[in-house]
Formats: C-alpha cells, structure tokens, sequence
C-alpha cells in the first residue's frame, strides 16, 4: 500500500510522544510504503491534486527517527490511502488543505479522517450534537446570554471554539470580580462565539482521552490528571498521564456517539470525558497512542492499521 502522510514538519515533533510517528512505525512494519508531505506542499492545479513529498523511512531511535529518500512532486491519485495529520489550529490553511485532500478523495484516494467532515466538525460544537452526554452548555457570543448561563450555574468553564491544547481556557464563578473583561477578551468584544459549560468537579480526577478506531473504543482510557493548582487536564498544560478502565457511563457515552462518527467518515477520534460528560470530540489529529502503549499496553497503531487495510479492502 502507499500510505501518504499529510503531517507538520517531522524533525520537530516530541518523539516519545507523537502519535503520528506510531502509526508510520507501524505501517513501514507492515511493508507499506510511506509519503511524507508537510500541508504547505498540497496544491491543486486543472490536472487534480499533488503534493511535494518525500519517500521516507523512519526509525524507533530518538536519536534520528527519519530518514528522507526521495523527493519528488506527485498526483495524490498515485496514492492507495492519506492520513491527515495536520494538527490544529483549525484556520482557513486547514480548511483549504481538506479541499485538496478532497479533490484526491473524489480521485480514488482514501483519506483518513474525511475531509468534508474534519471541515463540519469542529470539536466543541461537534459534542454538542448529543446533548443526552454532554453538561448544561451554551454557545454563544451575546453578552447577556453568557451572563445569566454563568449566573444561573455560579461556577463554569469557557473556552474559545477554535482551541487547542487548553489554551484560553477560564474557569468563571459568578462571583468573579473579573468576569466581564474575561468575557469581553475571549468573545473579542462579543464578536465571536465561544463554549461555556458548566464546572465538571471529577476534572481533578483527569480528562480522560478515549480513542475510538471506526466508532469502536479501545478498551481503556489515559487520564490527563490537572497540575496541582491547574484547571486544564492537557498533557500540553502540564498535566500527568495515568490508565483508567472505562466505565459504564463512557462505554454508553461510545455508544451515542460511535455510529455517527463511522457514517461521517471519522475513523479515527478521540472523546474527552470528564467524570460523566463527554466534553469534546477531537477529530484534527487524535493523539496519546504513546500514551496508551505505556499505561494500557494497548497497541493503538496495529488496530488503527487493521482498520485502514479493512476499509480499504472492502472499498
């Protein structure tokens, strides 16, 4: 199989931890041979999709875990199956990078996850399709609405719909002497629309990241435990990985959700459960399959594999 790779420059990821070094690990030992192109290197002309790649092999050495071949422009359509690993933020680049990896999907290509849906899910909003699992929440950028959900719920956490790895996320009492400049610096002047949710108590007990393969979840959770003093359960803000089994709760939660994201193409996901609430369904670039390889001896990479050669045989 050729496996294109859509991924942020490679020689400045965090070895131990990249995901998408797990998965090209895990594909070259399957014999498949690996593109490497970063988005800048996608563009689309009259004759269809291409992109500047690089024949690559890669290594399990933090010393130096790739190794470039070949460079060379192609068409997409030379290509078996793309893995869109772009990492947030989602801006007009990603967006116009979906168009390209959607011009190589009407050619034939299997892209991974669906270009049209990694444009119509955006990973607050997207939760909020299945109420019956998420906390009260609001979105909105009306300065009235915000106030009275923050008056009517005394203690929330807001954050900006276009985030990553917690950035710009506040936890807001009703009592807070700062809560309308907070307001007015996340919403730019209650111009842009934001999440606000009601405060979860259990995110002391972690963030738990449940990563689903085709709408089926692996068969335990990695924790992301908040820094003493911090809010944020994101190993980007400091906090601390640890297993967790699922509960019955997230097995149920996987169940609302899961059916939905294999009908929109979404093969690879990760939920972000915090106590009983699915809080956000990430959709981008799923990570913590390092993660789930040292705490849960989970290998996340061979099933994620199995389910591309899967979909690709019955395609």
């Amino acid at each position: 199989m050729k496996l294109g790779v859509v991924m942020d420059p490679i020689e400045s990821i965090n070895f131990k931890k990249d995901s998408t070094l797990a998965m090209m690990l895990e594909a070259q030992a399957r014999e498949h041979q690996l593109f490497y192109m970063t988005p800048d290197s996608l563009y689309l002309n009259e004759t269809g999709a291409h992109a500047l790649v690089n024949t690559i092999k890669v290594k399990n050495d933090p010393m130096g875990w790739f190794e470039y071949k070949e460079k060379k422009q192609i068409r997409l359509s030379e290509l078996d199956v793309i893995l869109m690993r772009q990492d947030p933020p989602f801006n007009s680049n990603f967006i116009y990078n979906t168009y390209v990896l959607e011009s190589a999907e009407r050619e034939g290509v299997l892209v991974i996850n669906k270009p049209a849906s990694l444009r119509d899910c955006n990973e607050k909003v997207f939760a909020t399709e299945f109420p019956e699992c998420c906390t009260p929440f609001l979105v909105s950028s009306e300065a009235s609405l915000l106030k009275s959900f923050i008056e009517d719920n005394k203690d929330t956490v807001i954050k900006p719909l276009d985030g990553m790895g917690g950035s710009s996320i506040f936890r807001l009492r009703n009592t807070d002497p700062n809560l309308n400049v907070i307001l007015e610096t996340i919403t730019d002047s209650f111009t842009t629309k934001v999440m606000i949710q009601t405060y979860i108590p259990e995110i002391t007990d972690g963030d738990k990241r449940v990563l689903l393969i085709n709408g089926m979840p692996m068969n335990a959770a990695v924790a992301r435990v908040p820094a003493a003093g911090e809010l944020r359960g994101n190993l980007a803000a400091g906090a601390s990985a640890v297993a967790r089994s699922l509960t019955e709760k997230d097995l149920w939660i996987c169940e609302q959700v899961g059916p939905k994201l294999k009908d929109l193409g979404l093969v690879l996901v990760g939920l972000d459960i915090i106590g009983d609430y699915l809080t956000e369904i990430n959709v981008t670039s799923p990570t913590c399959f390092r993660e789930y390889e040292n705490l849960c001896d989970i290998n996340v990479a061979f099933s994620f594999l199995d389910a591309i050669e899967d979909i690709q045989k019955n395609d």
